[in-house]
């Protein structure tokens, strides 16, 4: 509106009239070259089980909608999905409260996450909420909680070794900057002591715990014991434990990939742990089977396959001027079973993987890495030619005694039959003392390629005859 059109509104007042001519115009043409977006509310048709449907409202798939309930609380959804003019929801939170026709009122933007160097230190929900009595984050920037894919002609090759304090693992699975490993275990073999010996002990400049689905006692449990003090102050913990809804489980593995990335694309080298890989897909399973996706494999729709790669390559190296993202996923074997769905879908898509062994566990060897059925598929290009012949050697060793384990056992093996053998059984207590390390033990790098070195030179007329006695019991 033009200040000659404002003049012609003449009243008692015309300096008045003039002004608020002025304003008017001014909110016209803001209406005109930045039109609001009008919010189309709709209503809950039907709620069965965690799924609810909702029509007439309009938002996309991964948008973000608030259902009125009862007393008038907000209750956050996802939109997972839809069917014809229908809208499938997952709750965030409580359903409680939620009743026929409610409205349903889509919420503006993406699903993003508040980051910064605060985060360090604290412990997080699948919100990003604090959990500890700490202030409140004061993060400068929003990155988003999907992140963005990056170009693979972009990313960094692995060439540089990751300590992670460990001394079979740096020794006989070395890990590379940006390697994303899977940690396969059943209940009970000590993953979780595992991860926090690597928390404390490795030289990556951050690490990041994402704690999904498990039990919540063992939340603090993590946090006090295998974290301890000095563990978390470079540390970011996410958890989401197995009370939460399948939702807010998913996004807190979200979460832990989103900051990390940021940590990343900082020029920072980060450690990503996630306990389990596993929770999360029965997450995914639980949401897709709530709207009606068939299953496919044991149980698991496809859409559970779909989603493990996603989250998994948002770990490994940025750009030439960004840092690095090495990330462990535990993966539980339902039963010890190797041939399980998610161990076998982890095992194709993951740069590697560790076993954790109940027999060495039950024997009281933690950690108790089975060296026979792990792999690290970065090993020859980041380890010398020597210490890729001291592997091979001390891979053919174990796999010599373990192969004619029940003769020793019940004494049928005879010393002299073959040398092999012999040296096998001569060697076992050196060897199982090796891959032994206690939880505040830290053995970095170089040391565990000298003691490595050290046990495979040793001539078995320097072996301790007492420990040859105890290789036969």
């Amino acid at each position: 509106m033009t200040e000659d059109a404002a003049t012609a509104f003449v009243g008692p007042d015309p300096n008045r009239n003039l002004e608020r001519s002025l304003r008017l115009g001014a909110y016209i043409d803001r209406a005109y070259d930045d039109p609001p977006v009008p919010v189309v509310e709709g209503i809950l048709r039907r709620s069965v089980g965690l799924a609810m449907e909702a029509e007439g409202v309009h938002s996309a798939v991964g948008g973000r909608c608030d259902v009125i309930a009862e007393d008038g609380r907000r209750i956050e959804t996802e939109v997972v999905g839809f069917a014809g003019e229908r809208l499938y929801l997952m709750p965030a939170g409580d359903m409680r409260g939620i009743v026929p026709n409610a409205r349903v009122i889509p919420v503006a933007g993406v699903p993003d996450v508040l980051v910064g160097d605060d985060l360090l230190g604290r412990i997080l929900d699948g919100r990003g909420k604090p959990l500890d009595k700490g202030q409140a984050l004061e993060g400068r920037q929003r990155v988003p909680l999907f992140g963005q894919p990056i170009n693979p002609l972009q990313r960094l090759p692995i060439r540089k070794t990751l300590d992670v304090g460990i001394r079979s693992i740096n020794a006989l699975l070395s890990i590379g900057r940006g390697q994303r490993m899977g940690l396969f275990a059943g209940s009970g073999v000590g993953k979780s002591m595992l991860l926090g010996m690597m928390t404390r002990n490795t030289d990556a400049d951050v690490v990041v715990v994402g704690l999904v689905g498990e039990r919540g006692r063992e939340v603090r449990e993590f946090i006090e014991t295998s974290l301890g003090e000095e563990g978390m102050k470079k540390a970011v913990v996410i958890a989401t434990p197995a009370d939460d809804t399948p939702l807010m489980r998913m996004h807190g593995a979200w979460l832990s990939a989103a900051i990390a990335e940021y940590f990343r694309d900082r020029g920072m080298h980060v450690l990503l742990l996630m306990d389990s890989l596993t929770r999360f897909a029965q997450a995914q399973r639980e949401i897709a089977l709530a709207i009606g996706e068939p299953p496919a494999t044991k149980g698991y729709p496809p859409s559970v396959f779909a989603k493990l790669p996603q989250l998994v390559e948002r770990a490994g190296n940025g750009s030439s001027d960004k840092g690095s993202v090495t990330a462990f996923y535990t993966v539980l074997a339902e039963g010890d079973d190797p041939n399980d769905p998610i161990v076998d879908a982890a095992r194709a898509i993951l740069d590697g993987h560790i076993t954790l062994s109940r027999q060495l566990a039950d024997a009281g060897i933690y950690p108790a890495i089975d060296i026979e059925s792990s792999v690290s598929r970065a090993m020859s290009q980041i380890t010398t030619r020597e210490h890729q012949e001291l592997i091979s050697r001390f891979r053919h060793l174990y796999s010599v005694y373990q192969e004619h384990r029940d003769l020793i056992s019940v004494g049928a093996y005879r010393r002299g039959s073959d040398p092999r053998v012999d040296d096998a059984i001569s060697r076992w207590p050196a060897v199982l003392e090796f891959l032994r390390q206690q939880q505040d033990e830290r053995v970095d790098s170089a040391t565990s390629l000298q003691q490595l070195r050290k046990l495979l030179n040793t001539s078995l007329e320097k072996t301790d005859e007492k420990a040859k006695g105890e290789a036969a019991s």
